[in-house]
């Protein structure tokens, strides 16, 4: 009988030439890339052979990232076979972890970067052991320095956002409610979603060299987000475009154009309509992935597969 385990793999990526996380056949994505390196290195068939059949190499994400959203922390699994995993080992005098990361740090495009790989602990599931999700949303609104070399990832709003108006909208989407107005269910689930901690922050300005008094004006070069309006919401998992759309509708009250009242009437009737699509999605990045400890991984795999209610 052949043995096999299951591999955690902590990743990033820039999402600006993705069309997002989830393999599509004629697209750049994501998994995508990762499989196919994922093939090439362990010498496994990405056909219809009985081997690939037998050895599919198929990535379970996190959480997938829409087209153009960052990671800066993500987390898969990938189920795999010790002899095919040896295939990556080659001349190099390292365990077959390390020279599966090494060999996909080495052919992987310059815009995903793998972080780790690991045998993962018994139970683990990359998309249902996670206790929650961490996104990080930044704009530079005119309050705001604009640098361009951040345009990958803030999004420009030439307006001035009322950031206590926005965190009033914000509070509303903490605790467990259906997101409806905000986001679109996967085929057989739901929208209901519990919400941890939802908030708006301007990052303070700050020099790069702290001791810029006694190194002189010319190193009190600005931190690279200094300045930018912060999004930061953390859920136990989150609906199609919930981010983007709960960005979109606290913009829309932050610079004048929809009211709070509006806001708490999407919360309260979910029901999703045109005034409350997602936002641009260059400005989200998957920030963090949380898990709980080991021996708790296959009960929270089980409790959250079960369909939410209110």
């Amino acid at each position: 009988m052949t043995e096999s385990m299951r591999l955690r793999i902590d990743l990033a990526y820039d999402g600006g030439d993705f069309y997002g996380w989830a393999k599509q056949p004629t697209l750049r994505t994501v998994q995508g890339e990762i499989e196919v390196a994922m093939h090439r290195i362990l010498r496994v068939p990405a056909d219809d052979s009985p081997e690939a059949q037998a050895e599919p190499l198929r990535l379970t994400v996190a959480g997938r990232t829409d087209t153009g959203v960052h990671a800066s922390h993500q987390v898969c699994h990938v189920d795999i076979s010790d002899h095919v995993l040896a295939r990556a080992v080659g001349h190099m005098d390292v365990p077959p972890t390390v020279a599966l990361t090494r060999r996909l740090q080495r052919i992987l495009p310059d815009d995903i970067r793998i972080h780790s790989i690991a045998p993962a602990p018994c139970g683990f599931d990359a998309r249902f052991s996670a206790l929650e999700r961490t996104y990080v949303y930044r704009i530079a609104d005119r309050g705001s320095e604009i640098d361009p070399r951040l345009r990958g990832f803030v999004l420009h709003i030439d307006d001035d956002l009322d950031i206590a108006a926005m965190n009033a909208a914000a509070a509303m989407t903490i605790g467990l409610h259906d997101f409806g107005s905000f986001a679109t269910p996967n085929p057989g689930g739901t929208t209901i979603r519990e919400v941890k901690t939802a908030y708006w922050r301007r990052i303070p300005v700050r020099p790069l060299v702290a001791d810029g008094d006694t190194m002189g004006e010319r190193y009190r070069t600005p931190s690279v987000e200094s300045g930018l309006l912060c999004f930061t919401i953390v859920a136990d998992a989150f609906a199609r475009n919930m981010v983007r759309s709960l960005v979109g509708g606290c913009v829309q009250v932050g610079c004048g154009k929809r009211s709070l009242d509006w806001f708490a009437g999407k919360m309260a009737t979910p029901l999703r309509e045109g005034s409350t699509g997602p936002i641009a999605p260059q400005g989200l990045t998957l920030e963090h992935i949380a898990y709980p400890a080991d021996d708790q991984l296959a009960a929270r795999a089980e409790a959250i597969r079960a369909k939410r209610t209110l």
